[in-house]
């Protein structure tokens, strides 16, 4: 049964404050109307416009964007719910030096690790006992300036990025989805992976990204996120509507790729079901996760699994059968009135700057952890949130193993620990409807 959320009573609160809460709400809906009037003329007299005024119009769409994007305005609904709040005491992490971005974390057979792939292209192995980091296997043979205390991301392409991480629990292999090498594989020795699968059906993979294996079967299902755009790439992903990825099968047996399904946007991470009857994939674009049938009658039919307050990265099963979904960044209003015009996206990423650099300096202190727990049924169960913005940020993987939480993130310099925080379930709800009834004073129980 879905948990109860007892709202806060807003008795306290002055026409003063009121104002200033509704202020951003009529802001956004007058630019919204001012872009919708200029767009309809601009599609009329579009021919006689420059290509100096096209570029000045989307650029300053797109800083307004930037702008807006950084009020906080979750903030103001997160605050409307009883929740606990993370404890700085709670929380752990490990550093890592010289790179970012545990993106994915794996445990052995044995329980050894976390192994991670880095920005550098490595593949590091946590030893407890030590209580350091050392290097395991990397996908590229390629090292020459990889490494260090520099931008890796130009570097990608040759070094490698592993994503991905999978162990199969009987052979002790490493199975990784790098964003540019395709599929690999190494052995429990670690060194130098094998690449298994770099196209299917005549298509080479761009974008490599999540994986899980049937620990059953050894078979390994994992996504490429795209065929158009690399990794380092991704935003123009999103902001494109680009619908080239696919979710794909690799059997170790007879070594054959098959595609199970195409057309996605963003497929990213990915987690097979306690039995294996279904498989859920996250669609990262549409912040929701689809899930695709394998058994039973209803095989090959593809839902909607569940909905989320942002974009969903990797998928990870717990013992019980229920998922933790790593959510990278909550979806902001004003992004996803922005994504809902593609042809705005498909213009800005024609123009000579780098889009994924400018979404990387929205303002990181806006930026909280956020991930959820779902049930084999797709209701939501727990949500862990760090409001008081301690250092999870850009969450790309939720690992929960005897009964601590192990944290990965795309952009961060360590993997954290958390110890278990239940949070309440709580609604998106339409942001006027949230207003109406924050300057009302009150708001309903369910």
């Amino acid at each position: 049964m879905r948990p109860q959320v007892a709202y806060k009573p807003l008795d306290n609160l002055s026409p003063h404050n009121c104002l200033l809460v509704s202020l951003p709400l009529y802001i956004a809906l007058s630019l919204y109307t001012l872009f919708a009037e200029t767009h309809t003329q601009t599609m009329v007299h579009l021919v006689s416009l420059s290509k100096a005024m096209l570029f000045l119009t989307t650029s300053t769409i797109l800083l307004l964007s930037v702008f807006l994007s950084s009020i906080d305005q979750i903030k103001i609904v997160s605050d409307l719910f009883q929740t606990q709040k993370l404890s700085a005491s709670d929380k752990h992490i490990i550093p890592i030096v010289d790179a970012v971005g545990p993106e994915s974390l794996a445990f052995d057979p044995h329980g050894g690790g976390p192994y991670t792939g880095v920005s550098d292209g490595r593949i590091i192995k946590w030893l407890q006992n030590e209580r350091q980091w050392i290097g395991f296997a990397v996908t590229s043979l390629h090292r020459d300036g990889c490494e260090g205390s520099h931008d890796h991301e130009q570097m990608e392409h040759i070094c490698g990025r592993p994503l991905g991480l999978r162990f199969d629990q009987r052979s002790g292999h490493l199975y990784i989805a790098d964003a540019y090498m395709g599929l690999a594989v190494v052995g429990p020795e670690g060194g130098l992976a094998t690449k298994v699968a770099t196209e299917a059906q005549g298509i080479p993979f761009g974008f490599t990204n999540g994986l899980d294996i049937d620990q059953r079967s050894g078979v390994v299902y994992f996504t490429d996120s795209s065929w158009r755009y690399r990794r380092r790439n991704y935003i123009s992903v999103i902001v494109s509507g680009d619908k080239t990825g696919r979710l794909m099968k690799y059997d170790p047996k007879s070594k054959e790729t098959t595609i199970l399904l195409e057309n996605l946007t963003y497929p990213n991470g990915v987690a097979l079901s306690k039995d294996g009857d279904f498989i859920l994939v996250a669609d990262t674009t549409n912040c929701k996760i689809l899930r695709l049938w394998l058994k039973s009658s209803k095989s090959g039919i593809v839902e909607d699994f569940a909905h989320l307050p942002g974009f969903p990265d990797n998928i990870r099963r717990n013992l019980k059968g229920e998922f933790w979904v790593a959510i990278h960044v909550k979806r902001w209003k004003i992004l996803k009135w922005l994504l809902s015009y593609h042809w705005v996206g498909n213009t800005l990423i024609k123009f000579p700057f780098d889009i994924t650099k400018l979404y990387s300096y929205l303002p990181k202190w806006r930026v909280c952890g956020l991930a959820v727990r779902l049930s084999e049924d797709g209701e939501v169960l727990e949500i862990l949130e760090d409001k008081r913005r301690n250092g999870w940020k850009f969450v790309s993987e939720v690992e929960e193993i005897n009964g601590s939480l192990w944290i990965g993130s795309i952009r961060m310099p360590f993997v954290g620990i958390q110890e278990r925080v239940v949070f309440h379930y709580y609604e998106e709800m339409d942001y006027f409807v949230l207003m109406v009834l924050y300057c009302k004073g009150k708001i309903r129980r369910k």
